[in-house]
């Protein structure tokens, strides 16, 4: 019955997929909600997400897909990047510059989209409630550092992988900020190009452009340099330990039916 809980599995994501969709361009489809209704959304969407995301926990578990202990491995990896979040806050950098981003690319490259995506999003929400960085923000920033670990399982097997994973972090960095304006921009008043509903898609694309332009594009180009350093300084020793512990973490149920191996003669 592997195939069935593939294929659960992977309706679930498709499931928190279509809900970080929805949490992203809701505002869009619903025009004439106010700044309170966000604020009201945020807890059915980390409820969402959060359930999404321990259904697949739960799922992998009883396949191959993640092993017990590498369940094991996403709760220290989430732990370590999310003390890293309240460095950061303890000690801040410059604009938009985070250090949790680079290992969560790194464990999504190494051990795969799913795990990327799980470490994403459950490092998002242990450092919130750390730092007491929980706001109507978390969801949006739940899924969307989900999917910077999700794509990053994605790519391929690179002979220098550090150089294009450092490229892929600069991207990641302007698209992370390109989204999570997404979340407030409709409701924003006298910055750059406000947004107003029934605008054709094309007017709205030049408006939020104008507006990322004059709100964001600093700040995230900042994020993006930090991701690249990031990446570039530590990528090499942190690939290598973490391609070791995934081998030692590796686990392959033995198909149904195995004989197990006769023991040994005595001598």
């Amino acid at each position: 019955m592997n195939w069935r809980r593939s294929l659960l599995s992977g309706s679930l994501f498709g499931l928190a997929a279509i809900v970080g969709l929805v949490a992203f361009t809701y505002p869009f489809l619903l025009p004439a909600l106010d700044p309170a209704g966000t604020t009201g959304m945020a807890p059915l969407l980390t409820a969402g997400l959060l359930i999404a995301a321990l259904a697949v926990l739960l799922v992998d578990l009883q396949g191959e897909a993640i092993a017990g202990s590498q369940v094991a491995a996403l709760g220290v990896l989430v732990a370590l990047t999310s003390m890293l979040r309240f460095l950061e806050l303890a000690i801040p950098g410059p604009g938009g510059f985070s250090p949790i981003f680079g290992p969560i690319i790194l464990a999504g490259f190494v051990f795969g989209a799913r795990f990327g995506f799980l470490m994403g999003a459950l490092t998002l929400l242990v450092s919130a409630l750390i730092t007491g960085g929980v706001g109507p923000w978390l969801p949006y920033q739940m899924f969307a550092a989900g999917w910077v670990g999700l794509s990053a399982g994605w790519l391929p097997s690179w002979r220098r992988p550090v150089l294009w994973l450092a490229l892929f972090g600069a991207v990641w960095g302007l698209i992370y900020g390109l989204l999570m304006n997404l979340y407030f921009w409709p409701f924003a008043v006298g910055v750059g190009e406000a947004y107003e509903a029934g605008l054709g898609i094309g007017e709205t694309l030049v408006r939020y452009g104008a507006f990322y332009g004059a709100t964001s594009l600093l700040w995230d180009l900042v994020r993006a340099g930090g991701n690249v350093l990031t990446i570039l300084v530590l990528g090499e020793p942190a690939i290598r330990a973490l391609r070791r512990f995934h081998a030692r973490l590796a686990y392959e149920r033995p198909p149904a039916g195995a004989r197990r191996p006769e023991p040994l003669p005595a001598d």
